[in-house]
């Protein structure tokens, strides 16, 4: 007699061929479109730290064209010691009064002539000393040139006044050596300089992410595709 095969092995058979096709087509699929990391990996080495120095340069002379740019003024003023008065104790004094410029006491004055509040003075203002001459120098940043010589005259002339008020203990006196003069070129840095340094950090940063940077591994064959396993045989019983 004429043996049949069931159903259930057909729909078997079926279902397997079924399964092996979409994991194939899916396999496909996959292979043609790699992930993004496989495509960064793909990429030269050099390609990061040129990516860092032009992203560096861009985002430094960005900062420098958008920052507003700052003039600095300097006025001296030198300790004079009184007549009969020990010459070194000049120097003492000046260090002295170059620590006492940036109090409230002196820069409370130095608002009147300046034009501007304290907060203003005790931001833009710092004083310098010499040690080996008793000069004090006071210098002032503001965004405008005219507005940094007011600050700077201002200070110095109020400094001078109140070592004035001390003379006759101290026996030394302040005098303005040299008014402020308008600066010409602003005092922060151009945006070709914070370019130029943004560049350097920038390619600095690529450097260091080529050096951490995982290596491509070497390609290998690739996996062969799974076959599915044999269907159950199926009990196939023929009447005697």
């Amino acid at each position: 007699m004429t043996e049949t095969v069931p159903e259930t092995e057909a729909h078997t058979k079926t279902k397997s061929e079924t399964e092996t096709e979409a994991h194939t087509t899916k396999r496909t699929r996959t292979t043609n479109r790699p992930p993004l990391l496989t495509r960064a990996r793909a990429l030269p080495p050099w390609s990061l730290l040129a990516a860092g120095v032009l992203l560096g340069g861009l985002a430094g002379g960005g900062y420098g064209l958008a920052r507003t740019p700052q003039y600095t003024a300097t006025s001296y003023v030198v300790a004079v010691p009184a007549e009969g008065a020990d010459p070194a104790a000049a120097l003492g004094f000046a260090q002295a009064y170059g620590r006492v410029a940036t109090q409230l006491a002196v820069l409370g004055d130095a608002q009147v002539w300046a034009g501007v509040p304290v907060a203003t003075l005790e931001n833009g203002v710092r004083t310098a000393t010499s040690p080996d001459a008793p000069m004090v120098s006071v210098s002032a940043t503001a965004d405008r040139p005219g507005r940094a010589v007011d600050m700077a005259d201002a200070v110095a002339r109020a400094l001078t006044r109140h070592a004035g008020t001390a003379a006759d203990a101290t026996h030394v006196t302040l005098r303005q050596l040299a008014r402020a003069t308008a600066p010409t070129a602003p005092s922060t840095a151009s945006p070709a300089l914070t370019g130029l340094v943004g560049a350097s950090a920038g390619g600095l940063l690529g450097g260091l992410a080529l050096l951490v940077r995982p290596r491509r591994e070497a390609a290998g064959p690739e996996p062969a595709a799974p076959v599915p396993s044999p269907a159950p045989a199926a009990d196939v019983r023929t009447p005697l």
